[in-house]
């Protein structure tokens, strides 16, 4: 008996890769890419369209941020039998009233620390940079210094007059940036002022009829491709909840612990700098680095024994937080190494600033998610291609027994 022949479509290979499907997906792709040469060279028709984007995406940003921290006090409203529209308005009145009592009595004292602050740490610097110096001439790095020809005054002293001058003339270059841009700084401005009035109706929607979102999308989609939309679906929510959440209650936690151990060693303006740390927390790993650096400088031109107080609370507040906060609060929900979030964040921050580092994470975890599905709908299709190809090999092989003479 004559073997069947196989073309090229049938070849094994070619068959776990789909088949004639595979010419479709390469033609498919093929004009994918006509599709974005086009568009490179009529791209300013998609204008109103990019405009738009760039329009809504703070205050949708802002908004989902808000959805995922209030969505669990929603739902503790709900099991206590109260109406969903009448829990969302006692979230928007306490947040009001939460709101208010921040602007009067707390901005105003953080406002003034800043300012002090930012006045006076041009001079902590210098000092700083003094210190290093009256170090450096007082050990054997001097001696190294004068072999290879190195003024390290002469570079302090020239970093000095550069923030000398820089703080003399930074009003008068302020004003008159302000002057030269003003139409530009006046129309980010009103963008900004848009987002956050358009914020709290978002947000109202979102509490009101998010949940039904997701299903309302099911429905666009064919049948076939439900159960894995909503499985993905489901996983990045989680993801997002996770990380928002945790990231949120971690960060106050460390602002809290912060403050109270920079009370405790008396570091000048520890109020704002645990505030600071707060802040910067909630960009994993980079975040601490960038808190800490203002405080040490402070604390090293204040005394060397309080650089060795900070040390000792920096150290019980990581610890704290590393093994008992984290773990509790957000726990091994995105299983991402920290060196992939560091080069993520990194990334991230040098594609799209700081919008970039505050949401390269959960971006990361939502694509994360997409693909890791996507991975193994393959590894599915493998494995039935495998096993039915394994199949047919040893049905053939029995069948050429069989038709062996017997003896």
């Amino acid at each position: 008996m004559e073997p069947n022949k196989r073309d090229f479509f049938n070849t094994r290979f070619i068959q776990f890769l789909g088949g004639k499907n595979l010419l479709f997906g390469l033609v498919t792709l093929i004009l994918m890419g006509i599709a974005l040469y086009l568009y490179t060279k009529v791209s300013f028709i998609f204008e109103p369209i990019i405009v738009f984007v760039h329009t809504v995406l703070l205050p949708v940003v802002l908004a989902v941020i808000a959805f995922y921290l209030l969505r669990p006090v929603l739902k503790l409203l709900m099991k206590w039998r109260i109406h969903r529209v009448w829990a969302i308005l006692i979230i928007y009145v306490a947040l009001a009233g939460l709101i208010t009592l921040l602007v009067t009595l707390v901005v105003p004292f953080l406002r003034e620390q800043f300012m002090n602050l930012i006045t006076e740490f041009p001079q902590y610097f210098v000092q700083f940079l003094d210190t290093i110096q009256k170090f450096v001439e007082s050990s054997k790095v001097a001696a190294i210094l004068d072999k290879y020809d190195l003024r390290l005054d002469q570079a302090i002293n020239n970093t000095t007059k550069e923030i000398s001058d820089y703080v003399k003339d930074g009003a008068g270059q302020l004003g008159k940036g302000l002057a030269t841009s003003i139409t530009g700084f006046l129309t980010t401005l009103t963008g900004i002022v848009l987002a956050l009035v358009t914020v709290p109706f978002i947000l109202f929607y979102l509490l009101k009829d998010g949940e039904k979102l997701p299903r309302a999308f099911m429905k666009l989609l064919p049948p076939s491709l439900r159960g894995g939309t909503e499985h993905v679906l489901k996983n990045a929510d989680h993801q997002i909840s996770s990380y928002i959440q945790g990231q949120i209650i971690v960060s106050f936690c460390i602002g809290t612990m912060v403050t109270i151990g920079f009370l405790i060693i008396g570091l000048d303006y520890a109020v704002p700098l645990g505030f600071l740390a707060m802040i910067t927390s909630v960009v994993p790993y980079l975040g601490p680095i960038i808190a800490i650096t203002p405080a040490a400088i402070i604390a090293i031109v204040t005394a060397p024994v309080m650089l060795l107080k900070l040390a000792v609370v920096w150290t019980i507040v990581q610890l704290i937080e590393g093994k008992f906060i984290s773990p509790q609060v957000m726990g091994k929900s995105l299983h991402v190494h920290p060196i992939t979030i560091i080069f993520v964040l990194l990334t991230a921050g040098s594609l799209y600033g700081v919008a970039g580092v505050v949401l390269g994470i959960p971006g990361y975890a939502v694509l994360k998610v997409i693909v890791s599905h996507l991975w193994n709908l393959f590894k599915k299709r493998f494995n039935k291609f495998h096993d039915d190809h394994e199949q047919y090999e040893v049905m053939e092989w029995k069948d050429e027994q069989d038709e062996q003479p017997k003896s």
